[in-house]
C-alpha cells in the first residue's frame, strides 16, 4: 500500500493540524479550518496559530458556519498549481459556509497521474469522464493534458465555479453536466459511450439534482459496476478516492482488484505538515493500461 502526498505545490501548505484542526496558507492567505482527522493535539502552539492566520472558520453546527477574520483579507482570490508538463492551472478560491475554500489540495498527486497517463495514451484526443467533480482540478489537468472532458457534479453553483476555473487556467475542451453521478454514468453504459479515463471522488454523503440520496457504503459497488463497463478496454486509466472516515484502502482493493489486476495501486493521500505531522485525507485506489 503507497503512501502519497503531492510534492510541487508552491502556493498552498499545511503549516500544523491537530486538535482538530489544521492551519494552511492558501496563497497569501492563511486559514484555520475544522479537521476531522487531526485528533492528536496541535504542535506549534494556539499564540503561533493565531499570530499567523488570517481568517478562522467556526462551525454553528455539522452542515455550516461562519468565517472569522483575524486580519485583513479578501473574500475571494486565485492560487495556481504547475502540473507535470509545465502547464499551471489557477484557482479562484472563496469562502463558503461549510468551510470549503474551493480546493482540494492533496488531489494534486491524482493530477500529476492524469497528466502522465494521458501524455503516454497513443491516442491525440483521450477521453475523460470527472465524476464528482466539485471545482475541477481533475478536469483542468487532464485538459491541459490534451484531454477532451466531460465534468460531472450535481451543483450548479459548483460546476460555474469549475467552469471559471477553466477560464482563469485559459483551457476549453471541457463539458459540464449538472447531473447524478450514478444516473449519467448509467445513461453512458446503455448508449455504449467509452472513455480513455475516469476520475471518481464521491462524497460520504450527497444529493443529485432532483434530491437523488448518494451514501458512499450503499451505492459505491453499484457506481463501480457501471464505471468500470464504460472504461475504454485497449487504452485507459482510472483513479477513484473516497474520504470518508474509517474507510479502508483494502474496500477500494476489492472493487478494482478483478478489473486492474496486478497494475492496481492502492494507498493514502495525506498532506505533510511544516510542523512535521502527517495528516490522512482519503483512501485511493488507480490504475492505466497502454495499447
Amino acid at each position: 500500500m503507497e503512501l502519497l502526498t503531492p510534492l510541487h505545490w508552491k502556493d498552498y501548505e499545511l503549516l500544523d493540524c491537530g486538535d482538530f484542526e489544521k492551519l494552511e496558507r492558501f496563497g497569501k492567505y492563511i486559514t484555520i479550518r475544522p479537521e476531522p482527522q487531526a485528533v492528536w493535539p496541535r504542535v506549534w502552539p494556539e499564540s503561533e496559530w493565531k499570530k499567523q492566520a488570517h481568517i478562522r472558520f467556526v462551525p454553528k453546527n455539522s452542515n455550516s458556519g461562519d468565517w472569522v477574520k483575524l486580519k485583513s483579507m479578501p473574500d475571494q482570490w486565485q492560487i495556481r498549481y504547475e502540473l507535470p508538463n509545465h502547464n499551471d492551472i489557477v484557482f479562484r478560491l472563496g469562502l463558503t459556509s461549510f468551510k470549503h475554500v474551493g480546493v482540494f489540495p492533496e488531489q494534486a498527486a491524482n493530477w500529476d497521474y492524469i497528466v502522465q497517463s494521458i501524455k503516454s495514451m497513443k491516442q491525440s484526443k483521450p477521453k475523460v469522464l470527472n465524476l464528482f467533480a466539485y471545482t475541477g482540478g481533475a478536469s483542468l489537468a487532464a485538459a491541459a493534458a490534451g484531454a477532451e472532458v466531460t465534468h460531472v457534479d450535481s451543483i450548479k453553483q459548483v460546476v460555474t465555479w469549475a467552469n471559471e476555473n477553466m477560464q482563469l487556467s485559459e483551457l476549453n475542451n471541457i463539458r459540464w453536466m449538472v447531473e447524478d453521478a450514478l444516473k449519467f454514468a448509467q445513461r453512458e453504459e446503455r448508449r455504449g459511450n467509452k472513455y480513455n479515463g475516469i476520475i471518481l471522488d464521491p462524497p460520504a454523503f450527497g444529493h443529485g439534482p432532483k434530491g437523488e440520496k448518494w451514501k458512499l457504503e450503499d451505492n459505491l459497488a453499484e457506481m463501480m459496476k457501471n464505471v468500470l463497463r464504460i472504461l475504454d478496454e485497449k487504452e485507459h486509466f482510472l483513479i477513484l478516492n473516497a474520504y470518508s472516515l474509517g474507510l479502508s484502502a483494502l474496500v477500494i482493493e476489492n472493487l478494482l482488484k478483478a478489473t486492474a489486476g496486478d497494475r492496481l495501486m492502492i494507498g493514502e493521500l495525506y498532506l505533510q505538515a511544516k510542523s512535521g505531522v502527517k495528516l490522512p485525507l482519503g483512501v485511493f485506489g488507480r490504475f492505466v493500461k497502454h495499447d
